[in-house]
């Protein structure tokens, strides 16, 4: 069952982040999802131009479906990190200097949702001769169309043998429905008798600080090597 659902919003800081590109006065432009790539160009008026100014900067992408997503709008991704997640970004920008040259880049846009891991940002701003701007381009809210609802009583009804959580947001949204039946405790000690994967571990530390014991995170944050590793526990 979903438990997010994404949504545009609204952030006086993207405009500042578009004329920036524009005026090739940025470096780096990360973006951590494919989500981000699609609502940023949305919101821009000449996409074609915008792709041309991006083309001038460091692309760097989270993830290979994020790449893929760039590449396919003709935008080439410069870099993209053994790791995929924030960490992965931060430690790979801070080993180059910030540009696939290796010389040191001042300007360092991150372009993705209103929940991203506020570590990527404080960690990349703790660096010397780096500035670095956030834009958020879309936010994720949990649905309501019945089926988390179900979702929760079947697990506290034990019909569920393995959970898989794709982010923390995820986790957040899924003890609030079971905190709607009224049962959030019910749903821990459930959660704990069976198999927990989490694709990584910010959000394995969301499940811990619920009370939920994670079986399996997988060495690459990706989707497919969450489920196989996950295949392999039940």
């Amino acid at each position: 069952a979903p438990m997010i659902e994404l949504e545009s919003c609204h952030d006086d800081r993207f405009d500042g982040f578009v004329e920036r590109v524009f005026a090739h006065e940025s470096d780096i432009v990360v973006f951590t999802s494919a989500n981000g790539i699609a609502f940023t160009l949305r919101k821009i008026h000449d996409v074609s131009g915008f792709v041309d100014a991006l083309n001038r900067t460091c692309v760097v992408a989270i993830g290979l479906k994020t790449k893929k997503a760039l590449e396919e709008q003709g935008i080439t991704v410069s870099m993209m990190p053994d790791s995929f997640s924030s960490e992965g970004i931060a430690e790979m920008l801070g080993e180059t200097g910030g540009a696939a040259d290796g010389k040191v880049s001042r300007v360092i846009e991150v372009v993705r949702s209103a929940h991203g891991d506020p570590a990527l940002i404080s960690s990349l701003s703790r660096r010397a001769a780096i500035t670095v701007h956030e834009a958020v381009v879309y936010r994720l809210v949990l649905p309501d169309d019945g089926r988390q609802q179900r979702l929760i009583q079947e697990t506290l009804d034990g019909r569920i043998d393995a959970f898989a959580f794709t982010s923390a947001m995820t986790v957040h949204n899924f003890m609030k429905v079971a905190r709607s039946v009224n049962d959030e405790s019910g749903v821990v000690n459930m959660l704990n008798g069976r198999v927990v994967a989490a694709i990584g571990p910010p959000t394995a530390e969301t499940l811990q600080q619920y009370g939920v014991k994670v079986q399996v995170v997988p060495e690459r944050f990706i989707f497919k090597d969450m489920l196989d590793a996950l295949e392999i526990c039940v």
